[in-house]
């Protein structure tokens, strides 16, 4: 177990800063769970790790999921924790064996899933490899809004579906910010790309690069959907829209869904048993659709990926992937902006300005 002190054997100025103002979660529930505790522990540094002093953090699903139980096979016995994983922020700190990164610079980034302090916090410590320069003509609340959701996307659709350019590529459920971030990235790749989505989020899905936009709330959808597909993200993961998907596809396509049911199988039977029954039920679905469709089956959980990171930085640099950003709320104020973001009350991404620019 790390010992929670500033470490001596790093660079910059942890050694003074002992602890921090961080939004904890104590136990699962609803938005009134959380507490903005003023004296929370800052870990000492490992070798290649990273101390940012966070500027704003990102208000994802998977913060609002996790607060009401998801992964509580794995987060209950070590509760309370930190939520958040998106940062963008200044390092004041490195470990010795950090060699791209220095005090002073501005980065942005993203926690793994399984992070148990995350980024509701005055200062957040990630992997050099979970960080990039954030890009000079972006704020750090819009740089804050992007890499979870664009390193998901790129996870899917590089990782795994591999794509190139002259394909076609469907995003089920593309007015997310997971969504809009996989339109932009599969354009950058010179795909085609078709969307589905709200009415209310159709001129965002366009102007993300969308060429074929489909409200799924018609009746008509699969008439709609005029193309044959060699990639299918979907972030809905229902049985409609994964019988959809999967039946939009080309022969040797690539179905692709983030609600994969490993998490929720662990959090029923346990992470043992739970975690077979996952890898049976997800073996048991890739045969069924290899041998009734002729195309691949995948579970998407985002992963740390520095060169995807790196290609992100990039295009956002560019002006070629953005995520809009809605409402943003101080760090005292995390409770409402999940319940803004579950209620899917904002036009945009919710962000957390835990200190000032």
């Amino acid at each position: 177990m790390r010992r929670w002190l500033a470490s001596p054997y790093c660079r910059g100025h942890s050694r003074s800063i002992s602890t921090c103002r961080a939004v904890v979660l104590p136990r699962f529930g609803g938005p009134e769970v959380l507490e903005l505790r003023k004296d929370v522990p800052v870990p000492h540094l490992e070798a290649e790790e990273v101390l940012v002093r966070t500027v704003a953090a990102g208000v994802n699903p998977l913060d609002i999921k996790m607060r009401e139980g998801y992964g509580r096979s794995l987060f209950q016995p070590l509760l309370p924790i930190v939520l958040g994983r998106d940062v963008s922020g200044e390092i004041v700190a490195i470990g010795n064996g950090v060699k791209r990164l220095h005090v002073g610079q501005h980065v942005f980034g993203a926690l793994h899933p399984t992070a148990v302090r995350g980024t509701y916090s005055d200062y957040a410590i990630l992997q050099e490899e979970q960080l990039a320069l954030k890009p000079k003509s972006l704020t750090h609340v819009e740089a804050a809004a992007i890499p979870f959701a664009a390193l998901t996307a790129w996870r899917a659709l590089w990782s795994t579906a591999r794509m190139k350019s002259g394909q076609k590529v469907l995003i089920m459920g593309g007015g997310g910010a997971v969504g809009l971030a996989a339109i932009q990235l599969a354009r950058a790749a010179g795909c085609s790309v078709a969307a589905t989505c709200g009415k209310r989020s159709c001129s965002r899905v366009g102007e993300a690069g969308a060429e074929l936009i489909v409200d799924y709330t018609s009746e008509n959808t699969r008439e709609q959907l005029t193309w044959r597909f060699d990639a299918v993200l979907d972030t809905i993961g229902v049985e409609t829209t994964e019988a959809l998907g999967v039946n939009v596809l080309k022969r040797g396509g690539h179905y692709m869904t983030l609600q994969g049911e490993a998490v929720k199988l662990a959090d029923k039977y346990g992470l043992i048993v739970g975690g077979g029954i996952a890898t049976a039920t997800l073996l048991r679905k890739r045969m069924q659709y290899t041998q009734s469709h002729g195309i691949d089956y995948s579970w998407i959980i985002m992963r740390t990926d520095a060169e995807g990171l790196e290609q992100i930085a990039r295009l956002a640099k560019e002006g070629r992937l953005k995520i809009p950003v809605g409402e943003t709320f101080s760090l005292d104020e995390a409770a409402k902006a999940q319940t803004v973001r579950e209620n899917k009350d904002s036009q945009g991404k919710v962000v957390l300005q835990v200190q000032q620019e």
